[in-house]
């Protein structure tokens, strides 16, 4: 299948919802109305990659800061000055796993992010997806600030924070 990426609408909610019920446990469901304030967020650059009219893959991000978490069913602020990709949530359908689907999302969102001047991604890795980031140059960074821990810590145990330089 050629992977083409396009960026999320409105009209993609219940294709994104149905990848979310798909792949993850019911704490990490996020609804439609978290997803509709998000695309209304001058920051966010989400893409989706559709097959015959279904959405098979989606990936949410918005420009950030180093060092900021977004919380679980959290909105996504724009920061003052971004200099960080913020990576909230990656998905592909099982179906669709293993045909370069999140490959096909991620690298034209860290051209983007390059073009626009960030030097960074950030996520934070949940379901222990952390072997999967690390291969895509992610490593586990350092939450100094408090609030932000406390952010990280909506995602549940074994979610950490990770960070990948962007050249």
């Amino acid at each position: 299948m050629t992977a083409v990426p396009r960026p999320l609408t409105l009209q993609d909610l219940p294709g994104l919802l149905a990848v979310q019920r798909a792949c993850y446990g019911a704490g990490y469901i996020e609804s439609a109305s978290v997803y509709a304030r998000r695309l209304a967020s001058p920051a966010q650059c989400s893409w989706v990659i559709e097959q015959a009219g279904r959405i098979c893959a989606y990936l949410a991000a918005y420009g950030s800061a180093q060092g900021k978490v977004t919380p679980l069913h959290g909105d996504f602020e724009a920061a003052d000055s971004p200099d960080t990709l913020y990576l909230h949530d990656l998905a592909v359908l099982p179906e669709f796993s293993g045909q370069g689907l999140a490959q096909a999302l991620l690298a034209p969102l860290w051209r983007s992010a390059v073009a626009r001047g960030l030097t960074r991604s950030a996520l934070v890795a949940v379901q222990g997806s952390q072997g999967f980031w690390e291969r895509r140059g992610y490593a586990v960074g350092p939450l100094q600030d408090m609030e932000q821990r406390r952010r990280l810590a909506t995602y549940g145990q074994g979610a950490v924070y990770m960070l990948r330089t962007l050249n």
